[in-house]
């Protein structure tokens, strides 16, 4: 479907990236949601914010993947008990994002399937919002006492298994609420929202100039396309472009990103099969190439190099034979790696069947990313909405059928080989010129958007400009959203100790954007 098949008037929003606007009311809220999801378009993401200070109201943004681009619908809330109509009906991802609309702003989804909180750990008061205008930055902690109420399974042999918040390792906070007749998973639930840090909060204390080092660092990993997503917003307020060696200087950035990443994760997906070889083997490799990232940019994990108007460093060229070195080394290790991946029976046994997502169950509810890919999903913005230089480049999408932890561990292999072939050709097409611009202050009221696809799927951001250069509302969006509740589906069916494996297989952010 296209957009201008909505029905919906809308307008061009500036950027890079082919996005319009539209207002829309109650029925044309849910008819243009309705509209998308008959069109085979896909829900990005949804959020809300307060105007009461302008003397509007609350709003409601969603915004949605159409053959021709992003459609970003807004409805406007007026009353003094504004509410909306839910549209999970039409995309599942959607009920969670609207249990946090409900804890930040205070607005309910009529028709929700879901009326437990998302966010609210005790974190603040039952009549505060923290979204809306005039609420504190910090308030005192509250809570009401009432524990969350977990979906219970019922049956003869059947018990719980918490495991979390806190888990034995180094990684971040989340529940799981297992439902098992004995080793076999009936049922997973997740509670989430632990690293609720108050990002989108916090952006609205900072200038559009500043916003860049928290939109940075709103996802550790994925540091490349939450800059480049934000930058690219900002330009589009802006109106102006980064340099044409800037915007080849930042896919260079994120596929080395896309590396490390993809290196990191398999060599955990080994490790949490009982292979530790791999384990030492992927980190080896991940770290020589992290120390590169440093030598050749100033920072292991590529920070505050993607900034409004280009980057803040350039390529240096010197270092290029080193570069061509190491990418012919990494690509003869990994496919060595692959082989041995492949042939080992007892991995292989592990992998294969396991914490399956079915094409048909990956498309109704959603999945995206290397996930989504991994289930038969056609999903990949460098290929369906390519911004410059990957509408040169011309990236080859990695699809498998299976959905199931080998598949979702073959697409990581495909996407280094293709990685590893796009910064090969960076390297012999990238244009010579400037590296950054000035970007100039947008006017008050300029709304700009950016949609990147970082290596765990694709990160969108959403900023308005406020009065003096200031931010007025921003709201970025991680991959994770969409992906969390699938895993829930992945999981029944295997035994409990193939959870981490398959919670490894789709790594998601427990912090992105404040999951």
């Amino acid at each position: 479907m296209l957009i201008r098949e909505l029905g919906i008037p809308v307008e061009r929003i500036p950027g890079a990236i082919r996005a319009f606007r539209g207002d829309v009311d109650q029925a044309g809220w849910t008819s243009g949601a309705a509209g998308v999801r008959a069109g085979a378009g896909r829900l990005v993401a949804l959020w809300g914010a307060d105007r009461r200070d302008l003397g509007e109201g609350l709003e409601i943004w969603g915004v949605f993947e159409l053959a021709d681009g992003l459609a970003c619908l807004r409805q406007g809330l007026p009353g003094p008990e504004p509410g909306f109509e839910s549209i999970e009906q039409f995309f599942p991802a959607a009920g969670r994002m609207q249990r946090s609309i409900r804890d930040l702003l205070g607005v309910s989804a009529r028709g929700s399937r879901d009326g437990r909180p998302w966010l609210r750990h005790g974190a603040w008061p039952p009549d505060t919002y923290p979204l809306r205008r005039g609420e504190p930055d910090r308030v005192p902690p509250a809570t009401d006492g009432a524990p969350y109420a977990f979906v219970s399974v019922a049956g003869e042999g059947v018990h719980e298994i918490p495991v979390g918040p806190v888990h034995a390792g180094t990684i971040e906070p989340g529940h799981f609420r297992f439902s098992v007749l004995g080793e076999r998973v009936l049922r997973l639930e997740a509670r989430l929202g632990y690293k609720h840090k108050g990002i989108e909060k916090r952006f609205e204390t900072l200038t559009v100039q500043e916003g860049i080092a928290l939109a940075g660092r709103v996802s550790g990993d994925s540091t490349v396309a939450y800059a480049w997503a934000y930058a690219m917003a900002v330009e589009g307020c802006a109106a102006v472009s980064a340099p044409s060696r800037a915007l080849w200087l930042r896919a260079f950035a994120l596929e080395r990103e896309r590396v490390a990443n993809h290196l990191g994760d398999l060599g955990f997906i080994g490790h949490d099969a009982g292979f530790g070889f791999a384990l030492a083997q992927f980190s080896r490799l991940r770290e020589d190439w992290l120390r590169l990232n440093e030598r050749l940019f100033g920072h292991r994990l590529l920070m505050d190099l993607v900034v409004p108007g280009g980057v803040t460093a350039d390529l240096d060229m010197t270092l290029e034979r080193e570069i061509r070195l190491q990418l012919d080394a990494i690509e003869t290790e990994v496919t060595r790696m692959r082989g041995i991946f492949a042939e080992h029976p007892g991995l292989q046994d592990r992998l294969q069947g396991c914490g399956r997502v079915p094409t048909a169950l990956a498309d109704s509810l959603g999945l995206i990313g290397l996930a989504g890919r991994a289930s038969g999903q056609y999903h990949d913005l460098r290929v369906r909405h390519p911004v410059t230089p990957y509408d040169e480049l011309r990236v080859n999408l990695s699809l498998r059928e299976a959905g199931d932890v080998a598949a979702r561990v073959e697409v990581r292999f495909d996407e280094i080989a293709e990685s590893l072939r796009l910064l090969l050709a960076i390297l012999d097409r990238i244009p010579g010129g400037d590296t950054r611009i000035a970007c100039p202050q947008a006017a008050p009221g300029a709304i700009g958007t950016g949609w990147v696809e970082g290596w765990r799927g694709e990160v969108f951001v959403f900023l308005e400009c406020g009065t003096d250069g200031r931010i007025r509302r921003c709201h970025p969006h991680d991959p994770s959203w969409q992906n969390w509740p699938l895993l829930e589906h992945a999981v029944p069916g295997n035994i409990v100790p193939d959870f981490p494996l398959i919670n490894k297989s789709f790594n998601l952010g427990y912090s992105g954007v404040d999951l």
